[in-house]
């Protein structure tokens, strides 16, 4: 009895142990986590502050309050090819260029301050026209030499002006006074294309009691924007202006760098410091009556105390537009056709200023 009984306890124990297992089904896998990437943050664009902040009056340029008050300095540049390279001319905040003698011209460079300026020249001789620029920025005037009417003219208007022929303002060695003649340009250039100045040299022999500020009230007469391509300009990716057969300055625009490069006799304007070409922001044309004074000398008469027509390029546009510098003191000013006050672009400033019989052309 004891071997079947055991038997069917056994198949009992078995049958329960199958019974459990009914019904019930492997666990079910946990599904993996799901990784989701936070959604992107918005980017946000800050709103740049407008500065408003004191600015360089010739250049619309930020500028810190001393310099904005300041006398800028107005320097004689020589211009004949024999001349050339010049230097330091890139820095000038604006760039007078006038015909003088010969058909040959000169350029009025126009500093708002030379503190950072290396070597400047050659420097030359005073005209009565370029006097009167100068004067329009209550600026100190820089020359080396002059007609004998620009003398006159000099002390009858009581210019504050400094001479490298007739003052004492030219040394024998580098930096000994505001002026020297420079060894190379001398040998390279000739005798009377070698004078030359430095910034620090200008301001380390500027006599004591100089006014070196402004009178309260000066005004510029000049207007910036960030942007000064006018509004409806005809194309104007090359300027062409013709002094005279001597001369002839060509502008061209360039995209990359906003601004016109200049050349003059069929080579790039190279600032010889630096080895690179003069880029200016603003190109301005000046038309009115340039006559010969009937001395024996060829010298001329150039009428920048008046008014009349010009043209204004930059951005590759340009529109006509109106001048007028009611007396030698005041500053050369602009408007549009309508008479609206000019706006230029912030940046370096090119005025040419040629006879009202100049075939200047604009593509």
């Amino acid at each position: 009895m004891r071997g079947p009984v055991l038997s069917a306890l056994c198949l009992t124990a078995l049958l329960c142990l199958t019974a459990c297992g009914v019904g019930e089904s492997e666990p079910s896998p946990t599904p993996a986590p799901v990784h989701t990437s936070p959604p992107p943050m918005a980017t946000v664009t800050p709103t740049p502050t407008p500065y408003n902040g004191p600015v360089n009056p010739l250049s619309g340029m930020p500028a810190d309050a001393e310099t904005a008050a300041r006398r800028p300095v107005a320097i004689m540049l020589n211009n004949l090819k024999q001349a050339l390279p010049q230097l330091g001319q890139s820095q000038a905040d604006i760039i007078y260029e006038v015909v003088a003698e010969g058909g040959i011209t000169r350029m009025l460079g126009v500093y708002q301050s030379v503190e950072d300026v290396g070597m400047i020249g050659s420097v030359r001789s005073a005209r009565p026209y370029y006097i009167e620029l100068a004067l329009g920025h209550d600026a100190l005037f820089i020359h080396a030499g002059g007609s004998e009417q620009a003398y006159s003219d000099l002390r009858s208007w009581d210019v504050d002006h400094f001479d490298a022929v007739r003052g004492p303002y030219l040394g024998k060695n580098p930096e000994s006074n505001m002026m020297w003649r420079d060894a190379d340009r001398r040998r390279e250039n000739g005798y009377e294309h070698s004078v030359v100045a430095t910034g620090a040299s200008i301001l380390a022999n500027l006599p004591e009691g100089l006014r070196l500020e402004h009178e309260e009230g000066y005004d510029a007469g000049l207007i910036f924007a960030d942007d000064g391509t006018p509004a409806g300009g005809s194309p104007a990716s090359v300027v062409t202006v013709p002094f005279s057969n001597y001369k002839t300055g060509i502008f061209v625009y360039d995209k990359d760098q906003k601004a016109y490069l200049v050349e003059e006799y069929g080579i790039p304007y190279v600032d010889d410091n630096t080895g690179e070409q003069v880029a200016v922001t603003n190109v301005i044309v000046v038309w009115t009556r340039c006559r010969y004074t009937g001395d024996s000398l060829g010298h001329m008469d150039v009428d920048v105390v008046g008014e009349g027509e010009g043209w204004f390029a930059c951005g590759g546009l340009a529109v006509p537009i109106r001048w007028s510098k009611p007396d030698r003191e005041s500053p050369l000013t602009y408007t549009t056709q309508d008479g609206a006050p000019l706006v230029l672009g912030r940046g370096h400033t090119y005025v040419n200023i040629v006879a009202t019989d100049a075939a200047v052309t604009m593509e």
